[in-house]
């Protein structure tokens, strides 16, 4: 796997970032992530708070974590520790699912009933750069998603790209 280390308010030494590249060396223990994938870490000073972030973006999930120490090095193993635990987390929720659809009748695969109420379970917060379509089909392949927010350099309004059934694309756009 390969480590994009970068430091924010410090200078990452060769120590520290060897450091880190062996710590998550050791998560390439799971079969979910491959060599191809790439961590992306983030290490921060502010106020004697030594923080360390880690992204590692797989074609499944997302694995983040987050968190703040008053040593760097102590910050990474936290930062590991948490990812072990939401990888092998992912990893069983995949396994039982495999295991319940395995083992399931078919009339398990009947639609829920209508009672049961959804409810939002993530809320996501980005900033967005006017870009033009174009632009945001290119960020849209390159996060790998099915659809892009950003804001529409030509009309100054947000929108949506979006991938179509059909392989084009699709584009949502306000109307005033």
């Amino acid at each position: 796997m390969r480590c994009n280390i970068h430091g924010d308010h410090m200078v990452v030494t060769p120590a520290l970032s060897e450091y880190v590249e062996n710590k998550v060396s050791r998560l390439e223990k799971f079969d979910l992530l491959t060599a191809s994938d790439e961590c992306r870490v983030t290490l921060r000073v502010t106020k004697k708070r030594h923080t360390a972030e880690m992204t590692i973006p797989t074609p499944g999930a997302i694995f983040r974590a987050e968190e703040s120490t008053e040593d760097m090095y102590a910050s990474v193993d936290l930062v590991i520790d948490k990812l072990n635990r939401q990888i092998r987390k992912y990893k069983n929720r995949l396994e039982n699912r495999n295991r319940q659809l395995l083992t399931s009748p078919p009339e398990a695969f009947a639609e829920e009933p209508a009672e049961a109420q959804e409810s939002v379970v993530r809320i996501k917060r980005f900033e967005y750069k006017p870009m033009s379509v174009d632009e945001a089909i290119l960020q849209m392949d390159l996060l790998g998603h099915n659809f892009f927010v950003f804001s529409n350099a030509e009309t100054n309004q947000v929108s949506v790209v979006y991938k179509r059934n059909d392989g084009g694309f699709g584009l949502i756009e306000p109307s005033v």
